[in-house]
């Protein structure tokens, strides 16, 4: 097993290698506007997980995700040129699910919003059922606890009437 430090530097160097190739483009028109987002190693270094998005439609993520599947070979050889290792790790492309993910979230959050203004909206001209402030106060207890400590005439109790 190897070193976690190690791992995530051949991660960076990885991802590194990859982005400048991909930049400097390949021989496949089906790939489109891809951005490398993350590399993962496994602990033995043997495998690297290269996360990525694409701009555009869902056919141009297709298209990219298979001309990335081709490119894989000549990709890996040149991320074995490009670290100093003993084996150059095989190279796996996983569609990065952020985009979809963030775009989920914030289409919640509009919907959320929008209830919030529709509660508003029906709690302009609300009024409470009961009281307006049904919950017990301090100032109740106080109350209640002078209306114990003294009879119907207003006299303490008797040592008689505390016994009982």
């Amino acid at each position: 097993m190897a070193d976690p430090q190690r791992a995530r530097k051949m991660a960076d160097r990885i991802k590194e290698v990859v982005a400048r190739r991909l930049d400097k483009g390949l021989r496949d028109p089906r790939l489109g506007f891809v951005t490398i987002t993350d590399v993962r190693v496994t602990g033995d270094l043997q495998h690297a997980s290269i996360f990525y998005t694409v701009y555009g439609s869902d056919e141009e993520r297709a298209d990219s995700a298979a001309a990335l599947k081709a490119a894989t070979g000549l990709l890996r050889t040149e991320v074995g040129k490009n670290i100093t290792a003993r084996l150059t790790p095989s190279l796996e492309f996983i569609a990065d699910a952020l985009p979809d993910t963030s775009a989920h979230l914030e289409d919640l959050l509009a919907q959320a919003q929008m209830r919030d203004l529709q509660v508003k909206q029906v709690a302009v001209g609300a009024t409470y059922a009961g009281d307006a402030d049904p919950y017990k106060h301090d100032e109740d207890e106080d109350e209640d606890e002078d209306d114990e400590g003294q009879d119907d005439d207003g006299a303490a109790p008797s040592a008689a009437d505390t016994r009982a």
